[in-house]
């Protein structure tokens, strides 16, 4: 795919399936966009825990992904760009998976935005390899999930190590 699509908030705004793969506009950030994305899933967290019953939470979580495999690759195929810098749904989805998966505590949670943005941004193995394989919205979705696995996995060993 080539990018020759001018992304801006009039253009994402064109289509509910751009408005949501481009994180409601936070994706189009000209600096981290993936981390300004990232960030919107702490609100969507608050409305999310308020509004749903606790045992719908694993559902709703399944059809934003599964939802986001056609979103991001519909966003993609607009943008020109497979996985473009702006398509943030996935990290939105990815750190709300990791949100309802720990107690609810500011230390917590900012262990969490720290470990899967490091993880997102690193993609150690198998994460860049999916990443370079799978280029469609699932590829977008998953290398995002993997990343939330491994955060998840370091904050259950941070709970080990200092939980009181």
């Amino acid at each position: 795919m080539k990018n020759n699509k001018k992304i801006d908030f009039a253009s994402i705004c064109s289509d509910i399936n751009y408005f949501v793969a481009f994180g409601f506009g936070s994706g189009l950030s000209p600096k981290a966009p993936g981390t300004v994305g990232t960030l919107v899933a702490f609100p969507m967290f608050w409305l999310l825990d308020a509004a749903i019953p606790s045992h719908l939470i694993p559902v709703t979580l399944f059809v934003f992904f599964m939802a986001g495999v056609s979103i991001c690759d519909k966003a993609g195929k607009y943008s020109g760009v497979c996985d473009h810098p702006g398509i943030v749904w996935d990290e939105i989805v990815a750190m709300l998976i990791i949100l309802f998966s720990i107690p609810y505590s500011l230390t917590m949670f900012v262990w969490a935005f720290l470990f899967f943005r490091f993880f997102d941004i690193l993609k150690p193995w198998p994460i860049l390899f999916f990443d370079q394989k799978l280029k469609n919205g699932f590829g977008v979705m998953f290398d995002d999930l993997l990343a939330a696995i491994y955060a998840l996995l370091c904050l259950s060993v941070y709970q080990q190590l200092f939980s009181f």
